[in-house]
């Protein structure tokens, strides 16, 4: 049993892959370099959009924003080297909110991080709790205070496509057991990097209510 474990770990899965990269960008956090790499956060972030293309139409609205904004960061990095770099250049010319702004980008990219992140944590609450359940409170927690009547109204309808918890393990090639190990990583390891990006913000006097 603990052999054929091993050799499905070592295949590796989309969930371990993001884990990984997350854990890695918080060991450059820990390492006090200078700030978090636009181009390695960029690339970490980009493994997370198969987990809302497996999650459906209730999502495909995250999967669009989140996909395009990260390849609007990830070809701001030829020019910016760290997150800090582009907030402060949003604050100089006052384009922090301004839509379309790299500073903006970033701010929603965060927010479709800590969405998969609260979705992990309902997810793993219960064994018995439905993954409608599950992405119906994460979303309420994390999205639905930004978005509009009409988007939260498309949002719920969609939900009732989600897939189920085992349609879900078999798209992500993971067990009951692996998949809990794989999210429990990610929630600890976005954690730091959200808390990050918000103290960024917090840093330049920017509020985080939009």
């Amino acid at each position: 049993m603990d052999e054929e474990e091993d050799s499905f770990e070592d295949a590796g899965t989309p969930l371990s892959a993001i884990a990984d990269a997350f854990e890695e960008l918080g060991r450059s956090l820990d390492s006090g370099s200078g700030g978090l790499p636009l181009f390695d956060f960029c690339k970490a972030c980009s493994l997370v959009s198969v987990l809302f293309s497996c999650l459906g139409l209730a999502f495909k609205f995250a999967e669009l924003e989140y996909v395009y904004k990260v390849q609007e960061l990830s070809e701001a990095s030829k020019s910016y080297d760290t997150l800090t770099s582009v907030l402060d250049y949003d604050v100089r010319h006052n384009t922090v909110k301004q839509p379309g702004s790299l500073s903006r980008n970033l701010r929603r990219v965060r927010q479709g991080l800590d969405l998969i992140r609260a979705l992990f944590e309902q997810f793993l609450s219960s064994g018995a709790l439905s993954l409608r359940e599950a992405a119906t409170t994460a979303y309420a927690e994390v999205c639905a205070p930004f978005h509009t009547w009409a988007i939260r109204t498309a949002v719920g309808a969609g939900m009732y496509a989600l897939p189920t918890r085992e349609q879900l393990l078999l798209k992500l090639n993971e067990t009951d057991d692996s998949v809990r190990k794989q999210m429990e990583r990610y929630i600890a390891a976005s954690g730091p990097i959200i808390q990050y990006i918000d103290k960024l913000y917090l840093s330049k006097n920017i509020t985080l209510d939009w």
